[in-house]
């Protein structure tokens, strides 16, 4: 299951990890959100130990407006707590995973 963020478990979840994580704002309300909301779900799975993966709800949290999230759906990529990449609007669940993969594979080896 993805991570149920929030802008106070924000730091510590996404800010002070180290690697890859991946944050979907969502809305309830959202059709395309909802459409996503499962793919998210199966790379929180397919990912485990890899990168982190949570969602954001963007109605409930002012973190959003941070990052000039003007859109929903948005995903935003992180990579030791510093955004790097986005994508906005409901994509195919290949084109999540590339952009995942791609940012792994500049991960610095890990020790």
């Amino acid at each position: 299951m993805p991570i149920r963020l929030t802008d106070d478990s924000w730091d510590q979840e996404i800010s002070q990890h180290k690697g890859v994580a991946l944050v979907d704002v969502w809305a309830p309300w959202c059709g395309p959100c909802r459409m996503i909301g499962p793919i998210i779900e199966e790379l929180a799975k397919e990912y485990d130990g890899r990168a982190k993966i949570g969602k954001l709800n963007a109605d409930e949290n002012r973190k959003p407006g941070e990052f000039g999230v003007s859109g929903i759906p948005t995903l935003l990529f992180f990579k030791d707590g510093q955004l790097v990449d986005q994508i906005v609007g409901a994509v195919p669940k290949q084109t999540i995973t590339e952009r995942l993969d791609y940012h792994l594979s500049n991960e610095p080896a890990q020790s």
